[in-house]
């Protein structure tokens, strides 16, 4: 009997969307913040198509999905995402899939689900084994994505990793994107990721021998 093959975790740019989860002014709070936002933002200008961004609109040509945590309550989405051309869907349960069910059953093509936003342990999680039941493939934006606690943050990274979901950087999601330096946006590309992501205290889950990550 042959051996199944695993899945390799592949993205394309035909078949991705990218989520961008409660990233809004009342969660501030939130560990590493600042970082996590810009990370999602150098995301959104690889890969948004929103009008305002025209000047990056078409390097990827991944959509973008946006949503919001009771907004009346948590405020708006923070204006450093730079997100102003995408409409946000507003939420209480602590998954998107919901929210933003209708855009998922509008692509039949979809096959990866490319996950930024906050927190980890909450709607990161959920959201995560949603799609994972639905039979997509997750790819949790290690880089752009927190808690309050760095603790929940990691357990859950791990929870996610042995549920099936793959963890990945901001970097080398937009580059597996890119596929090829041929890519006639690539110099563009290139300009977005020039400096490296900021730092989101991650590096010290990762190193040793920290058992969550065998």
């Amino acid at each position: 009997m042959a051996a199944v093959k695993p899945s390799l975790g592949r993205v394309l740019p035909g078949s991705s969307i990218l989520f961008l989860c409660d990233m809004q002014e009342k969660f501030r709070h939130i560990a590493y913040f600042p970082q996590i936002v810009s990370v999602a933002a150098r995301m959104l200008k690889a890969q948004a198509l929103s009008p305002p961004l025209a000047q990056v609109a078409r390097l990827l040509g991944v959509p973008a999905v946006l949503t919001e945590q009771y907004p009346a309550g948590l405020g708006p989405t923070v204006p450093e995402l730079g997100a102003e051309g995408l409409r946000p869907v507003a939420k209480t349960c602590f998954s998107m899939v919901p929210a933003v069910l209708q855009e998922l059953d509008s692509r039949p093509e979809l096959r990866s689900v490319l996950l930024c936003g906050i927190e980890t342990q909450a709607c990161i999680l959920n959201t995560t084994l949603d799609l994972l039941d639905r039979g997509l493939q997750v790819h949790v934006v290690v880089d752009a994505c927190s808690s309050r606690s760095q603790v929940d943050r990691l357990v859950a990274l791990a929870r996610m990793r042995q549920s099936g979901a793959f963890l990945s950087t901001s970097e080398g999601l937009i580059l597996q994107l890119v596929r090829d330096a041929a890519h006639p946006q690539f110099k563009e590309i290139q300009k977005i990721i020039k400096e490296p992501a900021p730092d989101s205290g991650l590096l010290s889950f990762f190193q040793g021998q920290n058992p969550l990550f065998r």
